[in-house]
């Protein structure tokens, strides 16, 4: 569902980290178009795992970076929401959140860590 095309940006670069999946994730991701596939050997994190892309998206020389989890806990249709301001040199960071006390699928104990944190 990620966008190939956003408001005010000429191009736009799919790069996913896979973090010591087994199930053949960058294969896939590469099949089905993705621009930058990094792979870790094992599972090293989510932080290693964000600073990772990080680092890869600077070294390409991304102008505006958008992180997403593979997790679909983000809408991939809010991207141009998310980077409208940034675009209108209204904001250099926007940080979306997620509805955690609407999630279904998460338990009690879930969003009230994901609260905490």
């Amino acid at each position: 569902a990620l966008p190939r095309q956003v408001p005010g940006f000429d191009q736009v670069e799919w790069l996913i980290i896979d973090d010591g999946s087994t199930d053949d994730t960058a294969a896939l991701a590469r099949e089905l178009g993705v621009d930058h596939v990094i792979r870790h050997p094992v599972n090293r994190g989510l932080a290693t795992a964000f600073m990772t892309g990080l680092d890869a998206c600077l070294r390409l020389g991304a102008d505006v970076i958008v992180n997403t989890d593979a997790d679909n806990q983000y809408e991939a249709a809010d991207i141009p929401r998310l980077t409208a301001p940034v675009v209108a040199g209204e904001a250099d960071m926007v940080i979306g959140s997620r509805p955690i006390g609407e999630t279904e699928h998460f338990s009690w104990i879930k969003k009230k860590l994901q609260r905490l944190g």
